[in-house]
């Protein structure tokens, strides 16, 4: 399948360990067309001034804590947080990238493109603790902290981010095209049944 059939932009929501960037990679794969993930590092830098180590550090991470400071000092006019900065240049490399069809994991993809009425593809993919705890293991970003407790860690960071900018709970069925658990059948088989979803709709 080429640029010319009609295929939506693919967002991809999704827990820690779920397999986001290896159902990415293989659906990039099965329509020739470009994935983005951690690419967003470099064309946000470019356009919000922030470093690039800034942007890797708070890009799709924010705490309880951080949405509590963001909500009371955006009551001032000439307050600007750093996660605002970086989710609004993120945002216009979101819609840039959506100007041909690709595939997009995360950083509220879903939401903006369906706020800008850009036509998308969204995904969402879950699986069970001990599932997403063996992909993690794998991964090997935990540095020192126990993994049970980075996954979980992480998975809130993303929540949380999701809520401040979108004001829904990333997961909530409603907002997806496509729920799916990721780890009842072999990824190639995931990647198998996304795509002739989108086939069938993009027909």
């Amino acid at each position: 399948m080429n640029h010319q059939s009609g295929l939506p932009v693919i967002t991809i929501s999704r827990q820690y360990g779920a397999g986001g960037r290896t159902v990415a990679r293989g659906l990039s794969a099965r329509f020739d067309i470009p994935w983005y993930d951690r690419d967003f590092v470099a064309e946000t830098a470019a356009k919000s001034g922030y470093s690039e180590d800034d942007i890797r550090k708070e890009g799709e991470r924010l705490s309880a804590g951080g949405r509590f400071l963001n909500s009371v000092l955006n009551t001032s006019a000439a307050y600007s947080s750093s996660h605002d900065g970086i989710f609004l240049a993120q945002k216009q490399v979101i819609m840039d990238l959506s100007a041909s069809p690709c595939i997009i994991v995360g950083r509220c993809a879903d939401f903006i493109l369906r706020e800008a009425k850009v036509p998308c593809f969204s995904l969402f993919l879950y699986a069970d603790l001990p599932f997403r705890l063996k992909r993690a293991q794998q991964l090997k970003e935990n540095g020192d902290m126990d993994l049970k407790k980075y996954v979980e860690k992480i998975d809130r960071q993303r929540d949380t981010y999701y809520r401040n900018y979108t004001h829904h709970s990333m997961g909530d069925f409603a907002l997806y095209d496509l729920c799916l658990n990721s780890g009842r059948i072999p990824i190639d088989e995931n990647i198998d049944l996304i795509a002739q979803m989108i086939e069938a709709l993009s027909r």
